[in-house]
């Protein structure tokens, strides 16, 4: 049975089944027992400690926080991130479960892994990658990084900077997408989160 819920979920066919309050705000989760939040020298960090692989059929993420605000319009979403494994995202234009665009941040380059380091676009089907390939890897290491994401729905436009400095692989337009949610998760991997802000 909670595997049919959680499929249901997923396809967005009923909502998310938990709620976490951190950062100043509610999350929609799939299962807030995937996560854990702890207070770091007076810091709330918000845990991603369990992974989860793409549904079967068209491969999307779905293990991911949504913020609860209002559709968004134009956005900058700022975070302290660190990965552990490969990689974690940030999810934006955020409609349904079948239709959102999402920044990969991750230890490899775009050049080496396609799926990886890119601007990702869902809509109704598989991820498609919608950036250059160019540049470096978003993480040097496995540590803490600031990470910074500014999108404009009107323009279509995204880009990413990690500790100050853009990513080439971490910019794109999308025009089908003009407003939504974000959030925060990995595709399949763990990672922590802190000092997270949504403006």
């Amino acid at each position: 049975m909670r595997l049919i819920a959680f499929l249901l979920i997923a396809c967005g066919l009923l909502p998310a089944a938990d709620t976490l309050t951190v950062f100043g705000r509610p999350w929609a989760v799939p299962a807030a027992s995937d996560w854990k939040i702890d207070q770091q020298n007076g810091t709330q960090v918000l845990h991603l400690v369990t992974p989860k692989d793409p549904l079967p059929g068209p491969r999307r993420p779905i293990q991911f926080a949504l913020a609860e605000t209002p559709d968004l319009q134009k956005v900058t979403v700022e975070a302290d991130m660190r990965p552990l494994g490969h990689s974690l995202m940030i999810i934006y234009a955020y409609r349904d479960p079948a239709h959102f665009d999402y920044a990969h941040l991750s230890i490899d380059t775009a050049s080496k892994e396609p799926h990886h380091n890119g601007v990702f676009h869902v809509y109704g089907g598989e991820r498609v990658r919608i950036s250059p390939v160019d540049g470096p890897a978003a993480f040097s290491t496995k540590g803490w990084h600031h990470v910074q994401l500014v999108w404009d729905g009107k323009s279509g436009e995204v880009h990413v900077t990690v500790d100050g400095k853009p990513i080439p692989a971490l910019h794109a337009v999308d025009l089908s997408l003009r407003s939504g949610r974000v959030g925060i998760g990995s595709f399949d991997e763990t990672g922590d989160f802190r000092n997270l802000t949504i403006q």
